[in-house]
């Protein structure tokens, strides 16, 4: 014969057992949490990947503006109307003068690689080893450029030059262009870095 249990054994051991499945599952969850959240990517890594906003409205004519874009340096330069009247003339002095090589968008294949003419997107990196050039204006007493420089960009590691359309003279050590990044307007006066609407 089983002995029975007084009245109330059996509510008392529910009401335990209760409790310490709880306890065990609130247990569990502190501490699969910190866990399972280990296996997100830190914002860091989150900020390496992600889009980033620019102004334009604020770039004065001839000025360039540097955003961080993926731990990179990407210029907007302002173009004058005398500057993008000037890149035709240039085209027997360039490597790619028409961007045929696959290193910019569609939308930027063009003479100004750029979706608003006026508006230039580029990568400030070298396309030789990776250095940063500096933008060199027209007419620069800099003797590394020569006396008939039109202005643009120079990288002072190894002498690459580029004309204000980030495109790569001749006879110089970086193979390529400067690289377009993938990119499109929000508003007229916001730009966002990172993101465009080519399929």
């Amino acid at each position: 014969m089983q002995p029975t249990n007084p009245p109330g054994q059996n509510d008392e051991r529910r009401k335990w057992l209760l409790m310490t499945g709880a306890l065990a599952g609130v247990g569990a969850a502190a501490t699969a949490v910190p866990f399972v959240s280990s296996f997100a990517p830190s914002e860091r890594a989150r900020a390496m990947g992600a889009s980033v906003e620019a102004e334009t409205a604020d770039i004065a004519e001839g000025s360039v503006k540097m955003v961080e874009w993926r731990g990179k340096p990407v210029w907007i330069l302002r173009r004058t109307p005398e500057m993008l009247a000037q890149l035709p003339s240039l085209n027997d002095k360039l490597v790619d003068p028409e961007s045929k090589r696959e290193q910019q968008p569609m939308y930027a294949q063009n003479i100004q690689r750029s979706i608003k003419p006026e508006l230039l997107v580029v990568v400030g990196i070298c396309t030789h080893l990776g250095c940063s050039p500096n933008a060199v204006p027209k007419g620069s007493a800099n003797p590394s450029v020569g006396a008939d420089w039109p202005g643009g960009f120079f990288c002072p590691c190894h002498g690459s030059t580029f004309d204000l359309a980030g495109r790569v003279y001749k006879n110089k050590p970086a193979p390529s262009n400067l690289e377009v990044p993938p990119h499109k307007y929000l508003t007229a006066g916001k730009l966002l870095i990172g993101e465009d609407d080519a399929a």
